[in-house]
C-alpha cells in the first residue's frame, strides 16, 4: 500500500497487467489485508484501467480504512478506489 491520493487509496502491485493478473492480485491483496473472502470484493469499474472502483461487501468505509491502516478522509463524496 502506498497511501492515499485525495479520497482514493493508492496501492502499488508487482503483478503484470496481463490477462487480469493485476486485478486478481489486487483482489487477493485486499482480501488478505481486510481479512475477508475474495468473493466479498467486487471490481465494479476499471478492469482495464489503472483507476479502479471496488465494492467491498460486509464492511463499512471506516472499518475498511481502519483495517488498511488509513486515516479517515473528510468531506462529501468520499470514495475508496
Amino acid at each position: 500500500m502506498v497511501g492515499t491520493h485525495g479520497a482514493a487509496i493508492k496501492i502499488k502491485l508487482r503483478a503484470m497487467a496481463i490477462k487480469g493478473k493485476a486485478n486478481a492480485a489486487l483482489l487477493n491483496f485486499l482480501a488478505g489485508q481486510l481479512e475477508i473472502a475474495e468473493h466479498a470484493i467486487v471490481l465494479e469499474r476499471g478492469q482495464k484501467s489503472r483507476e479502479k472502483l471496488i465494492r467491498i461487501e460486509g464492511l463499512s468505509e471506516d472499518e475498511i480504512r481502519r483495517r488498511l491502516g488509513i486515516q479517515q478522509s473528510t468531506g462529501p463524496g468520499r470514495q475508496i478506489t
